[in-house]
């Protein structure tokens, strides 16, 4: 599998308060996401199957904390903890927050255009 870092990403995109450089291996998206601003996912998941994300994720926090809200329970990451979430979560991180994440691409897919409709959907407000 070839190496991926922030460095030779394929994809580099700064939405203001969140930052993401993202590169497709072999059927996965890896995901090096900064978080500028604390963020509540759950407006930005509108329209997915309850409202939540559909797809699931591996994952290492780096710095900060992150926040997964499941049907029955809250996980709370911070840096140095590994993490696996399936499908069907919400999601909070703090302010100064960095992951890496490892998500199946086509559903991830699926969740960004979701997401980026949601985000266009709140700026004409």
């Amino acid at each position: 599998m070839p190496g991926v870092s922030k460095r030779n990403a394929v994809q580099h995109r700064d939405y203001g308060p969140i930052e993401d450089w993202s590169s497709h291996v072999d059927g996965y998206t890896i995901n090096f996401t900064t978080f500028k601003a604390d963020i509540d996912s759950t407006p930005m998941l509108k329209g997915l199957p309850d409202d939540q994300c559909s797809c699931a994720h591996w994952g290492y926090v780096l710095k900060g904390r992150v926040v997964f809200t499941l049907a029955d329970r809250e996980e709370i990451h911070e840096a140095g903890d590994a993490f696996y979430v399936p499908a069907g979560h919400l999601q909070r991180a703090d302010a100064g927050t960095e992951y890496v994440q490892f998500s199946p691409a086509d559903q991830l897919r699926i969740v960004s255009a979701a997401i980026a409709s949601n985000m266009a959907k709140m700026r004409q407000v």
